[in-house]
Parts: C-alpha cells; structure tokens; sequence
C-alpha cells in the first residue's frame, strides 16, 4: 500500500493506542515486521499550547519511521496549527481520530461524536491538510454512532474529498462494546465508494484473521490493536504467511520469556524502574495470557514492587510454563476475556475471587 511516498507492501499496520502504543512497544512491532506504527492519541490543543505531556507522547526517535502521529480535536484553527507543529517532527503521517467511544471525548464533540455531522468532518480534513505540510493526513472512523445509524460510507467519502491520504475502518459503530462481532462488510462497501486506499480494522487477533479481512473486504491493509498485545509475533507470522506461505509456528516459550524481560528493561529506560511498573505489568500478562497458569501469574505480578521482582517473575513462570507444571486455568476462557476487555483482571467474576480478595498492596 502507498501513502504518498511511502509504501509498506502489504505488511500490518499497528494500531495507535492509548497508554500502550508508547515507544517501546511501536520498537517492538516494528522490529517483528509492522509496516507503519502510530503513537498513542494526542490533544491538537495540548500541540498548540506546548503541554509538555502531549508533546511527548508525540515525539518519536527517527529509527522508528514510518509512523504516524494520531491527533484529536474538533477546532478547524487549532487542528491546522497543531497539523503544522506536528510536520516539523517529520512524521509519515497525521492522523485524525473520529472514532474514540470514550464519554468524556464525546461530550466534548470530538473523536467518534464527529460521525454524527459529516460537513464538520470534512472541515477539519481539510484544516489538517492545509497545515501539514504536505504530509499525508488520514482518517480513522467507526462506523456510525450507533448501528441503526451507519455514516462509514459518507464520512470516508467526504474525508477524501478534503484530501485525505486514506482511512482506516474500525468496523464497529460507537455503541458495539467488542463483545459485539464487526461487522467487515462496511469496510467492503467503503472500498467500492472511494478511490483512496482503504486500512481494515476490527478483532483481528491472528495472521488468519488478517488474510481473511483482505480477502473478504478487499481493503488495501490491515491495522491490529488488541490483537498486538503480548503478541508482536502477528506481524512476523502475517508477513511469512501472506508473503511466503509459511505457516506461523506458536510461539516458543523462551523467545516469549526474553522478549517480555527486554519489554521491561525497555520500559524502564523510558520510565525509570519506578514509573514503568504498572506499564510493565500488564504488558507481561499479556505476553502470557494465552497460557496455563494465569491466575496464579496475576497474583504474583501485582504483589511485586521492583524490576528485579517482576523479572523473577518472569522467568520461573517460564519454567512452569516448559515444564507443563501450570494446571487449573481455562486459556480459551481468559483469552475470551482479554477480547472483551484487554485488562481482563479488573473484570469481577468467580474465576477471580481468590485473585480479587488477595492482599496486594
């Protein structure tokens, strides 16, 4: 696929996401084969006034390009200021959120609320190209609000008209919680009503699923969010898989093991030991979410209070893992849960009681 003078092939697209897509892990999936990473969200008027947080989660270290910065804002001005600060740090691609769910951005009418009136849409489209720099900008959308309300078509069409590189369809409308299947069908029709290229989005978890979206919606590439999580093999198997026909063998449990402890060390360097615990937390779960043994792993990861403790960790669930020593835990069931919600341990359930009630302080 191109975008402007770029191409990535046919490779993945990792998805920007908030409080994960941080630089070491767009590091990670670049270096097991993603053809474009975005950073996590951020404010176009946290751009414009120079908040030294926003700014950060939109820096990126030149090894990491390609990439794309995502930005969110609903101001025509402040978005095409925040589209020409933003092309100084040479981005490959700005992109503009107009699907975020989350009630505190809808009701300040931005991210998905944006669905809902299709002119205003444009508009900003066209603000953020204006003030890019010639720097490809894109769209990224849900379907609609709601699903008797589908705007996909419309929104990707006026989007284009006001000089939008591509879009990227997440095939859920506002209201789907992820328990509710996308429907890919839209990203189909998107692609039959634009000419620019068409990026599909929506419960893509294994290079399977990546193969079966091309092949069923004829969209140019596919973006992976949750799929990517613990899991930055997809990129690498989708690559041998679509490009070679090789088919992607599991994961061994040590390249798993030395790939969560480099997370770690990676995360600390960015953080410092202190700040990177919560980050590394989670991140560990789910390299390991798709083995035996996740409700004790769950225990022990929250009681830990240094780096040194949750590498420990690591490596002697390692060994439990290689030696089939883990019994008791259902991994189709948690894996059920990690699609519904991606911090599955903050679900209440009986399967959690024991973990629930443990003194982790």
């Amino acid at each position: 696929m191109k975008i402007g003078n770029l191409n990535i092939g046919s490779k993945l697209i990792l998805a920007p996401m908030a409080e994960i897509s941080d630089a070491p892990f767009r590091k990670i999936a670049k270096e097991f084969g993603a053809g474009l990473t975005f950073t996590q969200m951020v404010s176009a008027d946290g751009i414009v006034k120079g908040n030294f947080n926003t700014l950060r989660f939109a820096t990126f270290h030149k090894s990491e390009k390609p990439i794309g910065i995502q930005i969110l804002g609903n101001d025509e001005a402040i978005l095409r200021e925040a589209a020409r600060k933003l092309s100084e740090l040479k981005p490959d691609v700005i992109d503009l959120n107009c699907g975020c769910p989350v009630n505190k951005v809808i009701s300040n009418k931005m991210g998905a609320w944006l669905l809902n009136d299709t002119k205003k849409l444009g508009r900003l489209v066209k603000a953020l190209v204006e003030g890019s720099n010639g720097i490809p900008v894109s769209v990224k959308l849900r379907l609609g609000m709601n699903p008797n309300k589908v705007t996909v078509v419309e929104n990707a069409k006026v989007a284009e008209d006001n000089g939008a590189a591509f879009v990227t369809i997440h095939a859920r409308s506002r209201k789907d919680k992820y328990d509710v299947e996308p429907a890919w069908e839209w990203i189909e029709k998107v692609k039959k009503n634009v000419s620019i290229p068409v990026i599909g989005n929506g419960s893509v978890f294994t290079p399977f699923d990546a193969v079966r979206m091309l092949e069923q919606t004829g969209c140019d590439s596919v973006m992976v969010a949750r799929g990517a999580l613990g899991n930055p093999f997809i990129f690498r198997d989708f690559n041998n898989l679509y490009e070679k026909n090789i088919q992607p063998p599991q994961p061994d449990i040590d390249e798993i093991k030395n790939l969560a402890l480099r997370h770690i060390k990676m995360l600390a360097d960015e953080y410092g030991n202190i700040n990177s615990l919560d980050k590394a937390k989670k991140n560990i779960i789910w390299y390991f979410r798709m083995f035996g043994g996740i409700t004790e792993l769950l225990m022990k990861i929250f009681k830990a209070k240094t780096r040194i403790e949750l590498e420990e960790i690591v490596i002697n669930h390692s060994v439990l893992i290689k030696n089939n020593l883990h019994t008791g835990d259902d991994v189709d069931y948690f894996f059920k849960k990690f699609q519904n919600k991606v911090l599955f341990w903050l679900e209440e359930d009986e399967r959690f009681t024991k973990f629930l009630n443990a003194n982790v302080a």
